[in-house]
């Protein structure tokens, strides 16, 4: 069975958002409304709404770094989660984590980076050179 994914969470900026999902990640906008918008992020459907985001808090742990749980994220093939790294560095946001591989010449062989949104939501992007090993033990 296949699927794709939709989520819906809020936002404090519209505008803000459209920045940083369009223009600093590369997402296309789909629909929208004064109140939301649409992305396709990553070949999946994400709808951010006008409203108080998300409370997170650092209890998951990552490679011994605390990192925000709850935490929306995609798996990118490793050449496309560069490029989206390159993307971020490129426009000096912060990282929660920076890129960086985990559990090298293992079966689960990974990158991650962790990040926030502008509004605060906080966003795990993983790299496998192959998808078929996302789920590999």
């Amino acid at each position: 069975m296949k699927s794709l994914f939709h989520l819906a969470y809020n936002v404090s900026d519209l505008n803000e958002a459209r920045n940083f999902y369009g223009k600093v990640l590369g997402c296309e906008e789909g629909r929208s409304a004064p109140t939301w918008i649409d992305f396709d992020f990553f070949g999946h459907e994400i709808s951010l709404h006008i409203g108080e985001p998300f409370k997170t808090e650092a209890t998951g742990q990552v490679g011994g770094i605390l990192v925000p749980m709850p935490h929306l994220g995609v798996i990118l093939e490793y050449k496309d989660w560069i490029i989206v790294a390159e993307k971020l560095k490129a426009a000096q946001i912060s990282f929660v984590l920076e890129p960086t591989v985990r559990f090298e010449g293992e079966a689960g062989e990974q990158w991650t980076m962790f990040f926030y949104d502008p509004s605060g939501n906080p966003i795990e992007i993983k790299g496998f050179k192959s998808l078929d090993k996302v789920f590999a033990s």
